[in-house]
């Protein structure tokens, strides 16, 4: 039986892009809970560290789709380099005043213009349609791609908080925004695989990708699959710094990865035939299910890493079967749009997650943290659960909206 991750990878140019995107999106998952260590390190207060990392992700929540639809429009190069040389700005000076001890309202500032990151898996997701557009390789190039942004999500908060509790507590976000720097750049420059820029079909639907149903109900789904990966994100650094094991916060966090990739790449595989709106129905169960188990995991390191290694096999699943909904909900023209919106979802989530679950550790303590990951859970199947309906529609290339009568 071929290999149909070889297949995919054989084309020119693209291991190369694909790499480059790898390490520019780091940051995604880096800066949010890379502030959230920093800050509280150096200020001693969770709900300034979730306030300063909620501004960024929100930001960059509401201000990505809108570099998205230039990116459509101008190109890739033309619309991300200012994008990603303004954020990288950006998160320098949020470093420099938290180093510097500059007041609060420098941090919020730093973080909202930061907000202006584009969105990575947008647009590499981006240069495999325009290579694949109608081949069955696109499926499986999504899935890989799926599976890295679950890997990136994991193991690049893991190494933004193990950076900044063993070297120092600004070593995270250096790092973060350096990689943002050299990734994209990276990834820019290789302008052989850019999607071309094509003049907008006047017959094509003009309004945005976030008034189709389908991208807002896997939207919203995502914002509470995202607040789960944050609060076991903020929970696992106050719990083992509670158990006087601050250090061991970056393996606990680094073993959410490891179940959920393999599963993920098996996915991509295999190209299960059930229904993708019901995958994805099965895969926020699963997330749901297995958050309880950390409601009392937190007596010891061994049993919080073990109950987050379990709580984490469902996330790439959700991220796989997410995509692949958009990817066939979502016209062509919208596509970087639509898949923006989804991955902003998620950060939105991560910001929302991290700010209630940084509240709730400092008024009740570190174990309680968990309790949002519960309720996230639970919202995330009532979500996907009530939209089944809307998800299960034809390829939005039906435009469901307003056309000109002829």
């Amino acid at each position: 039986m071929p290999n149909p991750y070889r297949e995919v990878f054989r084309t020119p140019g693209a291991k190369g892009f694909s790499a480059a995107a790898f390490v520019a999106r780091l940051p995604v998952a880096m800066a949010p809970i890379g502030i959230v260590a920093m800050l509280s390190q150096t200020h001693g207060e969770y709900w300034l560290a979730g306030a300063v990392s909620a501004t960024f992700a929100l930001t960059n929540a509401f201000v990505a789709p809108q570099i998205s639809r230039l990116v459509d429009r101008l190109g890739q190069t033309a619309v991300a380099a200012p994008a990603t040389a303004l954020s990288v700005v950006a998160f320098v000076a949020l470093i420099v005043a938290t180093r510097q001890g500059w007041p609060n309202w420098t941090l919020f500032a730093s973080a909202f213009l930061a907000g202006a990151m584009p969105s990575i898996p947008a647009l590499v997701r981006a240069r495999w349609t325009e290579i694949f557009r109608n081949r069955p390789e696109l499926n499986t190039a999504f899935a890989f791609e799926s599976a890295l942004d679950e890997l990136v999500y994991i193991a690049g908060a893991s190494l933004s908080v193990g950076l900044a509790v063993a070297l120092f507590p600004e070593a995270g976000m250096m790092i973060s925004t350096a990689f943002l720097a050299f990734g994209t750049a990276s990834f820019l420059l290789q302008r052989s695989t850019e999607p071309k820029v094509r003049a907008l079909d006047s017959g094509a639907p003009q309004g945005s990708a976030i008034r189709l149903r389908p991208v807002q109900i896997v939207t919203l789904a995502l914002v509470f699959v995202g607040s789960i990966f944050a609060t076991a994100e903020v929970s696992a650094v106050a719990i083992t710094k509670d158990l006087g094991q601050p250090n061991a916060a970056s393996l606990v966090i680094g073993v959410y990865a490891v179940g959920s990739f393999v599963i993920g790449l098996i996915l991509g595989a295999v190209n299960p035939r059930m229904p993708l709106q019901r995958q994805l129905l099965i895969a926020v169960s699963v997330l749901a299910i297995t958050a309880l188990p950390l409601l009392v995991a937190g007596t010891t390191v061994l049993h919080l890493a073990v109950a987050v290694f379990v709580s984490g096999i469902a996330v790439s699943p959700t991220f796989i079967t997410a995509f692949g909904l958009i990817e066939r909900r979502v016209p062509e023209s919208m596509l970087t749009e639509g898949i923006t919106w989804v991955m902003t979802g998620i950060g939105a989530g991560m910001a929302l997650g991290a700010f209630v679950t940084g509240w709730v550790v400092d008024n009740f303590g570190a174990q309680n943290g968990f309790w949002v990951s519960v309720a996230a859970g639970a919202a995330a199947v009532l979500t996907v659960g009530l939209g089944q309906r809307s998800l299960s529609g034809e390829r939005a290339a039906r435009n469901p909206l307003p056309q000109p009568a002829e």
